[in-house]
């Protein structure tokens, strides 16, 4: 047992507390649940998982909210709401501190040179509270994402704006075609469980040096290891700063700088190294000893200048060098911020379908749209942005009103793939060899070296593992979505890297298994000639005995595949590892719904429970931004109420609480009305923002609950609500939209104050009357 076990005493439903637009979101939509699933016999609770509430808990000043639903996804009882949180970034990180210690609280700064055990301790903590620190936790199955009917059907009634492409579009797309991540990765199979260390042989000779321990494997676990070369990586980044310049086109770079809390940082800083090369040159030394680091980004370089001696030297170094080099598209034209300002902004998956919808252009610092160089610098994925770009380029605009949809089951349980290497990622300090090597058991004599790589200083290590029980509830997964909805399942994987041909080798065995047998082609052969031919007319669809499409094809093919299905108004199911679980999740949503917050989220634990996640919060910086300025808070909770229906119904499944299956439901009808009624929050101040969504929302509920005959006695406790609602929602809507306008304080943005926070997302006195009295 651990400290945080789960006991009796755990809510029907946890619903995550996190950060940013969410958890204002929350401090709106929260009370009217309560209110609603009390009413019916339903306890709802909450976990804080926010950045600041994990910093707080890492220093015994707060309960570990995560570590409690960590243990708690052990449950088949597990019911959790997951709202989007912070992965933070080293900046971001730092913020939260400070504003923490601003607020009182006995914590630490981050130590950026620890120089005692106490101060290792202290960064130890920290950096495990950086990047993707919260999803490897709580994601103990596999993902199932896809637009619900009522969502699909909204968005072909009401299409978002799309940009227009032109065939003679400059946006294409730069990736490595050697050096990197992919075309180094090497993989096994550990036959047996048991344990690795991860060592680091000197070049030249000199004592090895043991980097991980004790890597505990299990039978079957797929364990994968690569480098990116740091030569490679600063040669390609200047070539493409020099092209950027050279063809007049704006030098954007896309990266997981925040998940990926190791590795694409220092990517990340190579990047903005390659634009200010001489600047480093001169004065590398002196922003070193000022602890400014290019990992940071821009404007934290920029922001320590200010008082530091010989700054204003630098500052006009920077300045004189940006100038003359490529333009950098930006984040805000307004305030300057680049996209090489904060690493927090620079998110693929959402960058790059952004880019994408606007018909292939970013902002320039005068607020102008052109065309982009897209530096991706991994090729692991690049291919998959380039042939939609390439399709648009061909084919205009993908059109919401008609195009299909392209849901996903994804591999992500126990730390899946790239998203668990951070504990085993590693900047190389020197030349020689790392070697992966079995300690004890995996099937192989103690010392035998299973995977081995030379590497030069400055090149980034890692490795990462993949079990073998999550593989195989994958496989099944992706069979059950394609048997609920006869559509094409198409596993993405590439043949021509490492990891992928393993787990070719697994799918195709665990689908025999499963009595489920492969499309004709559908191996990826016939694909694979017609790209070879020049050939990109679709394979046609047949199917097994068993009535299934199931097909693996690399993520090139199957990416040319389904959006040739999708402008045929067809489904595809992607079935994809866990990076473009998360590629895939925000980019083809992003162009069929607008968004990816639409989503329905559902991760069937592979204990039994259920978590169920919200949809996406790359935007949330900016919401905050706007109701801090505007008291307007334009975030969507569609994907709040789309996640709390399916969250209800696995508590009536499980037994006891049949009344959650008639608030499920009741919630579904309402959410359909509500989007019918076009009641979403609107962008700008004076219009309905996320607060009067939430109000109208609780009527609709209200309604259905009172409209439902199975339950007369939660029918009748409802019907006065729904009346009284309809009675003074003009009211409620009125006081909503007489509050926005001025700026407004919540007390903090990592931590902000509850009572404030309250004060500011339940300003209607009527509403809160009504949800009070239930």
């Amino acid at each position: 047992m651990t400290d945080h076990q789960i006991t009796a005493t755990e809510p029907d439903i946890v619903w995550t507390r996190t950060d940013e637009a969410p958890m204002l979101a929350s401090a709106s939509f929260l009370p009217i649940v309560e209110a609603y699933t009390r009413a019916a016999g339903v306890s709802v609770g909450v976990a804080d998982i926010s950045l600041a509430g994990r910093i707080l808990a890492a220093f015994g000043l707060a309960d570990d909210g995560l570590a409690r639903l960590g243990d708690l996804t052990s449950s088949p009882s597990a019911t959790i709401i997951k709202l989007p949180n912070i992965s933070a970034s080293l900046p971001q990180l730092k913020a939260a501190i400070a504003e923490l210690r601003g607020q009182g609280f006995d914590i630490p700064e981050y130590p950026d040179a620890p120089a005692s055990p106490l101060a290792e301790e202290v960064r130890a903590a920290y950096d495990a509270i950086k990047g993707s620190a919260v999803n490897p936790v709580l994601r103990q199955g596999n993902s199932d994402r896809r637009a619900p009917a009522s969502v699909k059907a909204y968005a072909r009634s009401h299409p978002h704006s799309m940009g227009e492409w032109s065939p003679e579009s400059r946006t294409r797309v730069a990736t490595m075609d050697e050096g990197d991540f992919k075309h180094n990765e090497r993989s096994v199979i550990v036959s047996e469980g048991g344990a690795l260390e991860i060592r680091f042989v000197p070049a030249g000779g000199g004592e090895p040096r043991v980097l991980r321990d004790h890597l505990t494997v299990t039978a079957g676990e797929v364990v994968d290891a690569t480098r990116m070369s740091a030569a490679a990586l600063d040669s390609f980044l200047a070539t493409q700063a020099a092209a950027a310049k050279e063809e007049g086109l704006l030098l954007s770079v896309h990266l997981k700088a925040t998940m990926m809390k190791v590795s694409d940082p220092v990517i990340f800083g190579r990047a903005v190294a390659s634009v200010i090369p001489r600047t480093l040159a001169e004065h590398g030394d002196a922003l070193a000893a000022a602890g400014l680091r290019v990992e940071d980004g821009l404007a934290s370089i920029l922001a320590g200048l200010d008082g530091l001696e010989g700054g204003e030297a630098i500052r006009d170094s920077i300045t004189a060098e940006l100038a003359d080099g490529p333009t950098i598209s930006m984040v805000d034209s307004d305030k300057g911020i680049t996209n090489l300002h904060v690493p927090s902004d620079v998110i693929i998956d959402a960058s790059m379908p952004a880019m994408i919808r606007r018909g292939g252009t970013l902002w320039d610092a005068d607020g102008e749209l052109r065309d982009t160089l897209a530096v991706i610098p991994d090729s692991s994925y690049a291919g998959v942005y380039e042939a939609v770009i390439e399709d648009c380029k061909a084919h205009g605009a993908l059109d919401p009103t008609t195009m299909g949809t392209v849901p996903n089951v994804g591999l992500m349980a126990r730390k899946a793939e790239e998203y668990g290497s951070h504990d085993k990622t590693f900047i190389m300090d020197a030349a020689g060899q790392v070697e992966v090597a079995a300690i004890e058991g995996a099937g192989v004599e103690p010392g035998t070296v299973l995977l081995s790589h030379e590497v030069e200083a400055g090149d980034i290590w890692r490795a990462c593992a993949t079990q073998d029980a999550p593989i195989r509830d994958w496989v099944r997964l992706a069979i059950a979505r394609a048997r609920a909805t006869g559509a094409p399942a198409v596993f993405w994987l590439d043949p021509e890297r490492a990891h992928d041909a393993v787990l070719i080798s697994l799918v195709t065995r665990y689908l025999a298994e499963e009595g489920v047998t492969l499309t004709e082609g559908g191996d990826g052969a016939d694909e694979r000639a017609k790209k070879a031919d020049g050939d990109d007319a679709p394979v046609e669809d047949s199917a097994d005995g068993a009535g299934l499409d199931i097909r693996i094809l690399d993520p090139v093919a199957a990416t040319r595949l389904s959006l040739e299905r999708a402008r045929r108004g067809e489904d595809t199911i992607s079935v994809t590892g866990n990076v473009l679980r998360d590629y895939n999740t925000d980019l083809f949503p992003i162009l069929e719904l607008g968004t990816s917050a639409k989503m329905l989220s559902v991760v069937p634990l592979m204990s039994g429970g259920g978590l169920y996640e919200t949809g996406a919060g790359g935007s949330a910086p900016k919401h905050v931004a706007q109701l801090l300025a505007e008291n307007h808070l334009r975030w969507d909770s569609l994907g709040e109420y789309l996640a709390l229906a399916e969250a209800l119904r696995h508590v009536a499944d499980r037994g006891g609480k049949p009344a959650a299956a008639l608030l499920a439901d009741a919630l579904d009808t309402a959410t359909t009305a509500f989007l019918e009624a076009d009641h979403s929050p609107g962008r700008k101040r004076g219009q309905i923002d996320n607060r009067g969504s939430s109000a109208w929302l609780a009527l609709e509920w209200a309604r259905a609950l009172a409209a439902q005959s199975e339950d007369p006695e939660l029918a009748g406790a409802f019907r006065p609500v729904a009346e009284e609602l309809e009675a003074v929602m003009g009211t409620i809507q009125s006081e909503m939209l007489a509050v926005q306008g001025g700026a407004v304080d919540i007390g903090g943005y990592y931590h902000p104050d509850a009572e404030l926070t309250a004060a500011v997302m339940r300003p209607s006195a009527t509403l809160n009357a009504v949800i009070n009295g239930i």
